[in-house]
């Protein structure tokens, strides 16, 4: 479990993270309060341990101004006041408990306890087991069999998170964020060489099961148990908190999205067949000639653009085999302007290996292609901001009250002026808007109008208790994005927010650019029943024309293309000020550390080898947009 303690006192704060270390806490430290509000919105905590007298913002207002922005861990205030007004002042500020100093540690320890297990997150009690695998929380202790394991803290906490979590998918970065301290920032390979140790060490224990499986593209999970064994005991607690941190797609969703593009990829499975017969006949003609000694550049240039092609769609249509066949061929025509006898009757051999692909049947690709199970992408919890402008207190309160349930951090003006400048200072996520405030001359519609010209982007909800067809009307012209009566419940209302705030994500336009129609054709196949927008580009020339009219939420690029190359297409989209935050993901089976690093310099985000993985290639695209609209709020929070 990973703490906060905000303690400008070194020597308490160096004990207490001393002792808390001890009973496998994971703590980072504070001394101020500005320094503590800056971590909470950058990192997830489980509890913070929080001194009232610290400087810059004192505790009880830092408690205050977390639960007011709708921070629901809990919180543990360290005192040395001990007056019934100060016991009174921190509770009401949103404090859990509240302890005196000096304080006894056992006691601190078992209030520690106690708010986690009534908080989110559990520490329960009870052993958990995988096979002949035993692990006590309580006293610290792992067993296999009658074996003692001796874990580094860092391999007991790695033990912990999975066992506690069965079936869930934690990538490098999330296990970093969750299990190691900010001031260490190790790289993800840190993740890797811990997750070895443990590997190596349960082996050693007598254990010839992999506990930690590799979800390849994703990270880590727990290995599902034999069918003989019992599983992994999961307290309610625990069921709740798997379930808070939803994926972007329901179960059900992911279903309908498995279905949908196993079937598409299943047509397009067998019209890529059909379109081999085409390029077998291009490079019949290429080996006629190699073997009479004259190969024509035109034919030696589309046989060289075919192969290409080929190299990068074998594989990802599941024929990863004859992929790596092409590789080897197309290296050979690259390198070498005239081919040996040798190198011409390995190609040979490569075409009789393409007829063979023509000749096998479709029904085997569910066994080839894999679709990715739900993810979790989040590595840090940002909630989203809402405003609440209305000049009625009693709705105000009950639509506040309601939206930090769900989740939000909300701000509340109850005039026109007010929300104006709380736009102007930190541009809310979502507005919720009243149109009428009868103590002024100015009503809803007007800020309506004025944040339709300047911040079109933010989402507007009105809310009035008229219902006239002209109000109506003119709310929807200025761009609204729905009109809601008074008399809606305020779940319901909070409801269509979110929904809202989910389409955002859901529907990210992404441009694909490849010379390949075949690959398009994939990426669209994968992508589409996931809910993107999907816009592909085979010719480069049209490059800067598509960016600017489709405006992306993500590019997708290939390296090797006709006229413009994508390492120079991302230079130019680099070289402009307006897609500085575009995230640039490169598709290629160029896997080179020469490629790589080039491919970096220029301002790529993220780098996926060819053939495609389904899994692998959906979990970045979610994890860079996800980063993108963290990085956006972060940036209101922290100005």
């Amino acid at each position: 479990m990973k703490l906060l303690l905000v303690e400008d006192d070194e020597m308490i704060a160096m004990t207490l993270a001393q002792v808390l270390a001890n009973y496998h806490y994971t703590v980072d430290q504070a001394a101020d309060g500005q320094i503590a509000w800056e971590m909470v919105t950058r990192y997830q905590y489980d509890l913070i341990l929080l001194d009232v007298i610290i400087p810059k913002l004192d505790g009880v207002s830092l408690c205050r101004q977390l639960r007011f922005s709708g921070y629901q861990m809990p919180i543990l205030l360290l005192t040395a006041l001990d007056s019934t007004s100060d016991r009174v002042n921190g509770l009401e500020a949103g404090a859990d408990d509240y302890v005196i100093k000096p304080f006894n540690m056992p006691e601190l320890l078992a209030r520690i306890k106690a708010l986690l297990r009534r908080g989110k997150v559990t520490l329960s009690s009870e052993v958990l087991t995988w096979e002949a695998l035993k692990f006590d929380p309580d006293t610290g202790e792992v067993f296999y069999g009658e074996n003692l394991l001796h874990l580094t803290p860092k391999e007991y906490h790695l033990l912990e998170l999975f066992l506690r979590n069965p079936g869930r998918i934690f990538s490098r970065s999330i296990i970093l964020d969750r299990l190691w301290l900010m001031d260490e920032s190790p790289g993800e390979e840190a993740v890797t060489t811990h997750i070895k140790g443990l590997r190596q060490k349960l082996k050693s224990a007598g254990m010839t099961t992999d506990l930690i499986e590799t979800v390849y593209g994703l990270g880590y999970r727990l290995k599902q148990p034999e069918k003989n064994e019992d599983p992994i005991k999961v307290s309610p607690v625990e069921d709740s908190l798997m379930m808070d941190n939803q994926p972007l797609f329901s179960q059900n969703q992911h279903y309908i999205r498995q279905t949908q593009c196993i079937e598409h990829l299943k047509q397009l499975r067998q019209k890529y067949q059909e379109s081999l017969p085409e390029k077998v006949t291009i490079f019949a003609q290429t080996l006629s000639q190699l073997q009479s000694r004259i190969l024509e550049d035109n034919l030696r240039k589309k046989t060289e653009i075919n192969i290409h092609q080929l190299a990068g769609s074998l594989g990802s249509f599941g024929f990863s085999d004859a992929s790596n066949f092409a590789k080897e061929i197309e290296a050979i025509f690259k390198n070498n302007p005239n081919l040996q006898e040798s190198q011409i009757k390995r190609f040979q051999e490569f075409i009789e290996e393409l007829k063979k692909i023509i000749d096998q049947s479709a029904s085997s690709l569910s066994h080839n292609i894999t679709i990715p199970e739900p993810l979790e992408v989040n590595h840090v919890i940002v909630s989203p901001y809402l405003l609440i402008i209305d000049d009625d207190p009693i709705l105000r309160e009950h639509v506040q009250r309601e939206a930090i349930s769900w989740g939000y951090q909300v701000e509340i003006t109850p005039d026109i002026q007010g929300g104006r400048h709380a736009i102007e200072q930190n541009p809310p996520d979502i507005i919720l808007l009243d149109l009428s405030f009868p103590e002024t001359h100015e009503n809803g519609i007007v800020l309506l109008k004025e944040v339709h010209q300047t911040k079109p982007e933010i989402p507007i909800f009105v809310l009035s208790s008229n219902n006239e067809l002209s109000e109506r009307l003119e709310v929807a012209r200025l761009g609204a994005r729905a009109f809601l009566n008074k008399s809606i419940p305020i779940k319901e209302i909070l409801k269509i927010i979110t929904q809202t705030l989910n389409q955002t994500t859901e529907n990210a336009k992404i441009l694909v650019v490849d010379d390949d129609p075949n690959q398009l054709n994939l990426i669209r196949a994968l992508l589409e029943p996931w809910g993107f927008q999907i816009t592909t580009l085979e010719n480069t020339q049209r490059f800067w024309e598509i960016l600017e009219i489709t405006n992306p939420n993500l590019l997708i690029l290939d390296i090797e293309m006709p006229d413009f190359n994508g390492i120079e297409l991302c230079q130019v989209v680099r070289n402009d000020v307006r897609w500085t935050n575009l995230p640039i993901l490169f598709l290629s089976f160029h896997s080179d550390p020469e490629t790589i690093y080039q491919v970096f310099r220029v301002g790529a985000d993220d780098y996926v080898n060819k053939p495609i993985i389904g899994p692998e290639l959906i979990a970045r695209i979610l994890n860079r947009l996800d980063r993108t609209q963290l990085r956006k709020k972060l940036g209101k929070i922290l100005t």
